[in-house]
């Protein structure tokens, strides 16, 4: 409720109004009976037509009037749950992009793409019900008990009897309901999960032909997922027989008693019949309010998913203001040591080294030694468990984020581009950044040729994941986009894997020429791409086993020396 109460602080005219109409609307369907009575009684009773012609025309004013009452309070009420909507979506994304990466591994994408569409659109949805019909049904309910009061006392303690029982289906119901409406909203994350995992591995599920087996594994979780909303819509079908069972028990009930009635006098044919529709209108409004209430649960099920999110604290905590030294220092490491969240073993241990300014540091190891980890650290992705790290003379956690990364350019692993145009995708590393500065950039990167002959250079259109160049086109792209910038630290994550050896080596050199001479991080399994480093870090399962340039580890560690050796034949160059 917190979540309702919290965006719709914003819509303070349409939260009242739409009620308010619907309220008004309610009012014009409980005089209707009581008009259909008189109809009876005094129009075809005593063969009065103009009295009929004249409800008649009351019926149809009355029509138009709560027609346009619900128009008005649909309008409303539609406002305020899309503008919630919006502005909760709009938040949570914020509130999102400010994750750390530690964050964004515990929720996990597929829960945040669910609770980003689905929960959300149910959120508007139980939003737009609560303001129309959540005010409306008891009033219809309760309104129409009072007025049958008004007709016949006797026969309305009918009502007062029928009117528990039927809550006490209700309310039942939606009790049993609302735990499994909880466990349908979270088992949809794990099919989110299984489809956008096989959207992104298409290829390479094709590559292994592993079509049939997906299917089956998908197939398994939908079946799972169908199965748990078989069993909760067959508790929430139970609502409407049960109500309909009640109800029409009681208008039988009506029926024969106000006969009875009827033939001593006590009571008009017209009455009976406006006790028969205030009893047809408790069942449609019971069954409008259960199908409210279910949307209700699954909305406020939803909202305490999306609640549990936003109250995550976004980000990560800074220590007192350190103000940046002009050492001649880049990057410390000082018996740093990192574990993942879940992870039981440390993926980083008791690393200490000294980057200095306008280095090149090389960093490589087998696969799941650390590299990645190790660099992650510098731009404060993740928060080192244990130990500390400086970069450019202070404390990183002492960093605003921002500022932190603005100095730093980095290039993943995975080269990410993003729909739009090469321009575009560069201009990501420096926003002001002119044709020259772009294409300086492109040129160090070992870019510029394939740009020139694309169709509109610079703008030539990129599209998602920049699925329309090859591997090594996108990861010179990405190292362009990080070039724009001109940081203080480089940090190449392995993204020279697609090269072939003479770009890379054209690449390395463009590399150490650029005027600015940042402190290069440069991870890659090639020793012949480091062996030009100002040193290099060897790392065996998130252990610093070797330290030094390229002689010195070939006689000193094993470990480098055995890279080495199975990328050339003998110890020598093929």
């Amino acid at each position: 409720m917190k979540i309702y109460l919290r965006f719709l602080r914003e819509y303070p005219r349409e939260s009242v109004l739409a009620p308010l109409f619907k309220l008004l609307e309610a009012c014009f369907d409980l005089c209707v009976p009581l008009v259909v009575a008189a109809m009876i009684d005094r129009g075809i009773g005593t063969g009065d037509t103009g009295f009929l012609w004249k409800m008649t025309l009351l019926l149809v004013l009355l029509a138009f009037v709560g027609l346009a009452c619900s128009v008005t309070a649909q309008y409303f009420a539609s406002k305020a749950a899309v503008g919630t909507a919006t502005r909760l979506r709009r938040e949570l994304f914020a509130h999102m992009q400010a994750f750390t990466y530690a964050q964004t591994d515990r929720v996990g994408t597929a829960s945040m793409i669910t609770r980003m569409t689905s929960d959300i659109n149910q959120l508007q949805t139980g939003i737009n019900i609560t303001l129309r019909l959540l005010l409306r049904s008891p009033i219809i309910v309760f309104g129409a008990v009072a007025m049958a009061f008004t007709v016949s006392v006797r026969l309305a303690w009918i009502f007062v009897g029928v009117v528990p029982l039927l809550a006490l289906v209700v309310f039942g119901v939606m009790l049993g309901t609302i735990p499994l409406y909880r466990k349908v909203q979270s088992r949809l994350d794990r099919v989110t999960a299984a489809t956008r995992e096989n959207l992104n591995g298409a290829r390479v599920v094709r590559a292994f032909c592993k079509e049939d087996e997906e299917i089956r594994r998908f197939d398994g979780i939908n079946r799972a997922q169908t199965a748990l909303q078989e069993r909760t819509g067959r508790l929430s079908a139970l609502m409407n027989p049960l109500t309909y069972v009640l109800v029409n028990l009681a208008v039988l009930l009506i029926i024969r008693q106000g006969g009875f009635s009827v033939a001593a006098g006590t009571l008009t044919q017209g009455q009976v019949v406006a006790l028969v529709n205030y009893m047809a209108q408790i069942l449609v409004e019971l069954v409008k309010l259960a199908n409210s209430i279910f949307t209700v649960t699954k909305a406020v099920a939803c909202g305490k998913r999306i609640g549990a999110v936003l109250d995550m604290p976004a980000g990560q905590e800074r220590i007192a203001d350190e103000k940046p030294q002009r050492t001649g220092e880049a990057v410390s490491f000082e018996k740093v040591s990192l574990t993942y969240d879940g992870d039981s073993a440390p993926s980083l241990q008791d690393i200490t080294f000294t980057a200095l300014r306008g280095q090149t540091v090389g960093v490589i190891g087998g696969t799941g030694a650390g590299k990645s980890s190790l660099v992650q650290l510098i731009p404060r992705f993740y928060e080192a468990t244990e130990g500390s790290v400086r970069v450019l003379g202070a404390e990183v956690r002492s960093y605003e984020p921002a500022t932190l990364r603005g100095r730093i350019g980095i290039v993943p692993q995975k080269a990410e581009l993003f729909r739009g145009t090469i321009r575009s995708n560069l201009q990501w590393g420096r926003k002001d950044a002119d044709d020259a500065a772009l294409w300086q950039a492109l040129e160090d990167a070992q870019a510029a040729d394939f740009v020139r002959e694309k169709e509109g250079q610079l703008d030539a259109p990129v599209e998602q994941k920049g699925r329309n160049f090859s591997g090594g086109q996108r990861q010179r792209l990405t190292i362009a986009r990080a070039l724009v910038g001109q940081p203080e630290i480089l940090i190449l994550d392995d993204s020279a894997s697609a090269l072939d050896y003479a770009t890379d080596a054209r690449l390395r050199e463009a590399l150490r020429k650029l005027p600015y001479h940042p402190t290069i991080f440069l991870i890659s399994q090639r020793t012949a791409s480091l062996r030009a480093c100002d040193q290099i870090l060897v790392l065996e399962d998130g252990r610093l086993v070797g330290m030094g340039t390229h002689e010195t580890l070939l006689r000193d560690c094993a470990v480098y020396r055995e890279i080495h050796e199975s990328q050339y034949k003998g110890g020598e160059e093929a």
